[in-house]
């Protein structure tokens, strides 16, 4: 009979795409944690990076202090080595 073969074709088309329905679901699914998981990468690389910064700008600093004190020290080995001169 022409309508049940027309039936049996329908219903096996809505099986179909019922199966394609649920695989493109099952995708979108994977791509939204696997997003959710670079999201969370990028949070700690930002995080890390904040880190660097913070400790770059400590050494910055403790190069610059260690400078000074250089400077400092030569300084004071040029008083003592032009005093020892005059004595």
């Amino acid at each position: 009979n022409l309508m049940s073969e027309i039936s049996a074709a329908i219903a096996a088309a809505v099986e179909e795409q019922g199966a394609a329905t649920q695989e493109i679901a099952r995708n979108v699914r994977q791509a939204s944690e696997l997003s959710a998981q670079v999201a969370v990468n990028i949070d700690d690389v930002n995080r890390g990076n904040s880190e660097t910064g913070a400790a770059s700008a400590q050494v910055f600093a403790a190069a610059q202090s260690l400078s000074k004190e250089s400077s400092h020290l030569e300084l004071e080995v040029q008083k003592f080595i032009a005093a020892i001169r005059v004595a």
